[in-house]
């Protein structure tokens, strides 16, 4: 199941890795070891963020993305089931639709 992973940082513990130098080995360390499938760095409610799409086969693998994040920068993590296009248009939304409008 595609999921859209949403990272925030707090600024304490992600500036103490800029500091130190650490937060790019740290960083990268993370995204070779979850292997997204996209990756893009935003700023969301005054925050750094990371948004993330990644696979998520079954639910036990949702540690294994989150708590790299947790651990290294104390980040809050959400997650967000996601579907493209064709995906919405399995969905029956006009069957829903009559049924329920």
């Amino acid at each position: 199941m595609r999921m859209l992973m949403i990272v925030r940082m707090p600024h304490k513990n992600f500036n103490a890795s800029v500091g130190d130098g650490s937060v790019e080995k740290k960083m990268k360390s993370i995204l070779e070891a979850t292997k997204p499938e996209a990756v893009y760095f935003t700023e969301l409610e005054g925050l750094r963020a990371a948004v993330i799409l990644v696979n998520l086969e079954k639910p036990s693998m949702i540690p294994s993305l989150s708590e790299p994040w947790f651990l290294a920068f104390e980040a809050n993590v959400e997650f967000h089931v996601v579907m493209g296009p064709d995906e919405l248009g399995q969905a029956g939304l006009d069957k829903l639709g009559a049924r329920w409008a």
